[in-house]
Formats: C-alpha cells, sequence, structure tokens
C-alpha cells in the first residue's frame, strides 16, 4: 500500500547472498507495477541488473551444472537457458503486465497479425525484432502451441535458401506460405472458438454488475429503526418465522434451536430475548450430531421462511438487484461471514443472493401466468 492506493505484485524465488564469497540461498523476488522490486533491499529494474551482473543474485542454482548441448537445435524440444539477461526481460514484462500494458509476447503476436494483413518484408523485419524481444527462454511459448512451439516463427524469420537454426531445413518461398496459411488457420480456429463461446456464454450480462453490497453487524442501542434499510438482512433482525412447524423471533432464533440436540435446551434458545442471547446459547449448548451437514439447508429454509413470509423485508433484498453481497461481522463464524483473510466462506451472503433470485424468479412467474401476461 503507497498513500492508501493499493499496488500489484508479483514474485518468485531467486538465489541470493550477501557476500561475493558467501553461500546462496533461496530469497522471494517481488515486482510491484510501480517499477520498485524487493529482494532484501528495495530497487528497481535498473539495481536488479547490477545485482544480477555482480552475481549478488543468480536465477539458477549457482552449482548446478549446465546443461549438456543438443545435437541439433532445429530438432530439440529445449527452449533456451534461463540466463539473467533473459530474466531481467521477463522481469520487465511483468512489470508491463502488471500495468496491463502489451508484454514482448503480445507485441509479437500484433506484428504477426501486422505480417499477416502485409506479408512483406518491411513486415517481416518488424516481425523479426518482435520475436527477438521475446525474452529466450520463454521464446517456445509464444505461440502457445506445443507441437510446433515457436519453429513456424523461425522458418518464417529465416531467408530463403538458408537452413533454420543452421542445422535445420533449407527455407523456401513454400515453407513462408505454409507458416502463413497457418497463421490464418489458427485466427480461423480462434474466431470460430469465440463465436463457440459466445453462444455457450449467451446468458452472461453484458454489463457489469452493481458495486458489491457490505451489511456490516451494526448494534442498535435503541432498537431497529423502523424505516426499512439494509440492517434487515442481518440474522439477528426481529423478523418473526414458521418454520417447520415451529415460531421464532428471527433467524438466529430458529438456527440456533435447530442445532440444539436437547429438546429443552431448543426451548430455552427459541424463547431468549433476543437474536444475540439465542446466539449465545446456541454457542453453548450440545449440538446435534448431524449438524454439519444439514446447518446449510437449515439456515437456507430459514433465510427463504424470513424473506416469503414479510414482504417488506422482501423488497429491500430485492432492491439490491444483482450486487455480491458480502456478509460481515465479528459474531458470526468464518465459515458464514466474509473475511479479508481469506478464511471466510460467506455462505449468508451466498444464501442471501440465492434467495434473492428465488423471489426474483417467483415474481417473474407471477407476471407470466394465462390472463396477466401483456402483450
Amino acid at each position: 500500500m503507497v498513500d492508501g492506493e493499493r499496488i500489484d505484485g508479483a514474485w518468485c524465488h531467486v538465489w541470493r547472498r550477501y557476500r561475493a564469497d558467501g553461500d546462496y540461498y533461496v530469497a522471494d523476488l517481488i515486482v510491484f507495477a510501480d517499477g520498485a522490486i524487493t529482494c532484501g533491499e528495495r530497487t528497481d529494474l535498473a539495481g536488479l541488473g547490477r545485482m544480477l551482473a555482480t552475481g549478488r543474485l543468480a536465477v539458477t542454482r549457482p552449482e548446478t551444472p549446465p546443461l549438456p548441448d543438443e545435437p541439433s537445435k532445429w530438432a530439440s524440444r529445449r527452449g533456451e537457458p534461463l540466463t539473467p539477461e533473459g530474466f531481467l526481460l521477463e522481469v520487465s514484462d511483468r512489470i508491463e503486465e502488471l500495468n496491463e500494458r502489451p508484454t514482448a509476447g503480445q507485441r509479437c503476436r500484433d506484428a504477426i497479425r501486422r505480417f499477416q494483413q502485409e506479408p512483406a518484408e518491411s513486415s517481416r523485419a518488424l516481425l523479426r525484432a518482435a520475436y527477438l524481444a521475446v525474452p529466450p527462454h520463454l521464446r517456445i511459448y509464444v505461440l502457445g502451441d506445443m507441437d510446433r512451439q515457436d519453429r513456424p516463427l523461425r522458418i518464417l524469420l529465416t531467408d530463403i535458401g538458408e537452413p533454420v537454426d543452421g542445422d535445420g531445413p533449407v527455407v523456401t518461398a513454400e515453407m513462408h506460405q505454409d507458416v502463413l496459411d497457418y497463421f490464418n488457420a489458427g485466427d480461423e480456429r480462434v474466431q470460430s472458438e469465440g463465436e463457440r463461446r459466445a453462444a455457450q456464454h449467451s446468458d452472461d450480462p453484458s454489463e457489469p454488475g452493481r458495486p458489491a453490497l457490505i451489511s456490516h453487524e451494526t448494534v442498535y442501542p435503541q432498537g431497529w429503526p423502523e424505516e426499512p434499510g439494509l440492517f434487515m438482512l442481518r440474522n439477528d433482525f426481529p423478523a418473526q418465522i414458521v418454520f417447520a412447524g415451529e415460531c421464532y423471533a428471527s433467524v438466529l432464533h430458529g438456527y440456533w434451536a435447530w442445532a440444539a440436540a436437547d429438546d429443552a435446551d431448543r426451548r430455552r434458545i427459541r424463547d431468549a430475548a433476543s437474536g444475540r442471547e439465542a446466539h449465545d446459547l446456541g454457542g453453548q449448548v450440545k449440538h446435534r450430531t448431524d449438524w454439519p451437514e444439514v446447518r446449510l439447508a437449515v439456515m437456507a429454509g430459514l433465510l427463504c421462511a424470513k424473506f416469503t413470509q414479510h414482504p417488506a423485508l422482501a423488497q429491500v433484498l430485492v432492491s439490491t438487484e444483482d450486487a455480491r453481497i458480502s456478509y460481515t461481522g465479528f459474531s458470526d463464524s468464518p465459515f458464514w461471514r466474509d473475511v479479508p483473510d481469506g478464511r471466510g466462506r460467506n455462505w449468508i451472503g451466498r444464501l442471501l443472493e440465492l434467495t434473492r433470485s428465488e423471489l426474483a424468479a417467483q415474481r417473474l412467474l407471477r407476471f407470466e401466468e394465462p390472463g396477466v401476461r401483456s402483450v
């Protein structure tokens, strides 16, 4: 966080040492969108280059022997080795990506499209420059084709009459055309897949949804407000409901009463003076043995009862439209609420969204009944 603004970053492992004669150890290298880089100290891209050049950082384990040379570069399935220079290019690329700017790989694909539109020597020269700007150890991935890897580009960028990679096939005009056909066929497959995906996802909203709605845990010492508000979404809001033949003063009363294994405990919880008291009592009594398996269904049923039996509350819930509901607080367990550290399952929020959809569907079905539907 910088001045209240979140700066996104990415990380990887590197080998680091403090002294020129010291041992290397594994360390985290973190790259941020604003160009800041940390690895035991704060630096930038130029500083990272110096640390790599002086050996303070290594991108591979220093004592690991290099892989033997391949007998044929053309026949090899192995990419270029990771080097400090290539790693520096990759870090620079990651900064571009964090800022949602084109990476070297994306610029190379743009150059391919330019060549397809105008397969002239000038376009091929621009493509060669874009390809060589890709970090060498990542070039085999630039086309996203692990069968051919980057061979089509290596063929296209080799002059006619010259062997690819020095030991590969001698390039002909027909081979250049085959590569162009390969690119065009790939575009057709991408377009076809895009059309298929558009049909499959045709029910996906075309406009962004409403911002997330955060339901905070709130205390009203003077009693609940009379005017309808989002506080009505809380489970301790006093809305009397009938569920499975029993009457409960709130969702919390019903939930914790159903959790109790003993009938006497169940009645005490049901008759508690407030939802919070019902919660406290329910957390202290012995629970039914099957509670972990049935509690989600019980909560879903209680929420459905609350909003179908109270039209004013249903109106408040439906008015939230398609907003994601984040149910926060401290009293409920992380299973039910949204917790910033990732432990929260937010099941109350998810069930409220489901109940909202069911209420909207019921209203739609009422308007679709014969004699009601307008023409």
